[in-house]
């Protein structure tokens, strides 16, 4: 058994269930918080060892370019981009292309759930289907009658699944260690 995994998953649990309540509620990511976990994460990588602790910090490095352009385009916070940073470091070594799957397919998941109940306008969603999709589509006119991309209704709280990814590949970790110790 992986103890280490074991350890990171007990210790980031809770603070990645009080992150996406807080995201679900508030569309922000307290910094105490996201800070707080990164230096917790960061003592124990260095407690496993100086090597240990560089890679996770360019996995947690890594981890963050995946949201540089959308946080530019203002399609994510930086809350977001900060969030994804400690969860690169929570993951450890070697985990950054699973991290960034399993956020990205818990990101849709929730996006198209949100949809599936409402709770974000999907008026984006269609206009970009219909650039995509129907040469005959008025882009500029279609543009005009969005709703303004930081408006409550547009916002899906990426914090959400930035903890929904980091959780289950937390998960498989374990489960590959097992398998592995068996």
């Amino acid at each position: 058994m992986d103890y280490l995994t074991l350890g990171k998953l007990i210790l980031a649990t809770p603070w990645l269930i009080y992150l996406s309540i807080r995201d679900f509620r508030t569309h922000e990511l307290p910094n105490a918080w996201v800070f707080g976990g990164v230096l917790v994460m960061f003592a124990v990588a260095l407690g496993v060892g100086m090597p240990y602790a560089l890679a996770s910090l360019l996995t947690a490095f890594f981890s963050s370019l995946f949201l540089l352009l959308p946080f530019f385009l203002r399609a994510a916070g930086a809350g977001d981009v900060k969030m994804l940073f400690a969860a690169g470091l929570i993951a450890g070594p070697g985990n950054t292309l699973n991290l960034i799957l399993l956020v990205s397919l818990a990101g849709l998941v929730l996006a198209v759930l949100m949809l599936a109940f409402r709770k974000v306008n999907a008026a984006r969603v269609k206009h970009y289907c219909r650039c995509l999709f129907d040469f005959r589509y008025d882009r500029k006119k279609g543009r005009e009658t969005l709703p303004p991309p930081d408006a409550e209704s547009c916002r899906v709280p990426f914090g959400a699944a930035i903890a929904a990814g980091l959780f289950l590949n937390l998960l498989m970790q374990l489960v590959y260690s097992l398998e592995g110790a068996g």
